[in-house]
């Protein structure tokens, strides 16, 4: 997306999409995979791991359209343009992981006193398989998923799999060994608890930047002293810092000033440059919005301040 000044703003689940999509492969080829092995099998593991893949299918399918849509041309009515769509799928995401959950637990209370056959061998392939494949997919996300919360979102998804992938291969093991068919549904029973805390980490996360709170790491009293501490300004209120997407904060703030620095604050060395500059250095904020004014004038302001 470009703005209207020619800057291009990129999101950071931007500079991701191709290994979106090579996630994506991954998680469909693995899912049908399972889905025949556990059939085969009769394994509730394989099949609750494959439920999982399916959501996550759908979760990642949503993050790359979240991806291409958010940098598309955006109507005039959408100031800050798609961006927000990442932080929805991230949401939709999470809530599709907590449903994955709650239909994996249903299923162990029901199998945990009436476990079915279970074939091992094709299990421990199948367990295997994912876990190489889910390995691969890991990888190509990882460094993303610090930088996004939409792909942070699909992270967690294929991490999910491959903590259900290493639950697959003890189970098959145990059950190989040992004849004793509840530990596929243990397994199970390990693969929605891993899952949850995660779930409701991205949920908690999502939530924050729809609710435009502060972006974490931005001490907000911090950001003030900086500011007010900036040679001309006088005073500072209406402080606002809050993220429209991962990777893109944005700020506004009225700042009063001495009485010969209006003249001069867009010089050089004006009060407006050393504002951008405290912010852009000391809280990489790069967008922001301030409104300077003389003394006096904030009591003609309507608007309440902090």
């Amino acid at each position: 997306m470009t703005d209207r000044h020619g800057h291009d703003h990129v999101s950071a689940a931007g500079r991701h999409r191709g290994r979106l999509v090579l996630v994506l492969a991954i998680t469909v080829a693995v899912l049908v995979a399972e889905v025949v092995g556990g059939l085969l099998s009769g394994s509730l593991a394989l099949l609750a791991d494959a439920g999982h893949l399916l959501t996550d299918a759908v979760g990642i399918g949503l993050a790359l359209a979240a991806v291409t849509l958010a940098h598309r041309p955006a109507p005039a009515s959408r100031s800050y343009g798609n961006f927000r769509v990442e932080i929805l799928a991230a949401l939709v995401n999470g809530i599709l992981l907590l449903m994955v959950c709650a239909g994996v637990l249903v299923e162990v209370a029901r199998r945990i006193t009436h476990p079915g056959p279970v074939s091992a061998g094709p299990m421990l392939v199948l367990g295997v398989l994912g876990l190489v494949a889910n390995g691969v997919a890991v990888m190509a996300l990882r460094q993303g998923q610090t930088d996004s919360l939409n792909i942070r979102g699909a992270y967690l998804e294929v991490l999910g799999d491959l903590i259900g992938s290493v639950a697959v291969i003890v189970a098959a093991v145990v059950i190989a060994v040992t004849g004793w068919r509840r530990a596929d549904v243990l397994a199970s029973l390990a693969i929605a608890v891993l899952i949850v805390p995660r779930a409701i980490g991205l949920l908690r996360a999502a939530v924050h930047v729809l609710f435009e709170s502060t972006p974490e790491g931005v001490d907000l009293d911090d950001l003030r002293a900086h500011l007010a501490a900036v040679p001309g300004v006088v005073e500072i209120h209406d402080l606002h810092v809050w993220t429209i997407t991962s990777g893109m904060p944005v700020l506004s703030v009225h700042v009063v000033v001495e009485p010969g620095a209006m003249a001069e604050a867009c010089g050089a060395s004006g009060v407006l440059d050393r504002l951008c500059a405290c912010v852009g250095d000391h809280f990489d904020v790069e967008h922001s919005t301030f409104q300077l004014e003389p003394a006096g004038h904030e009591a003609h302001e309507h608007a309440a301040h902090d």
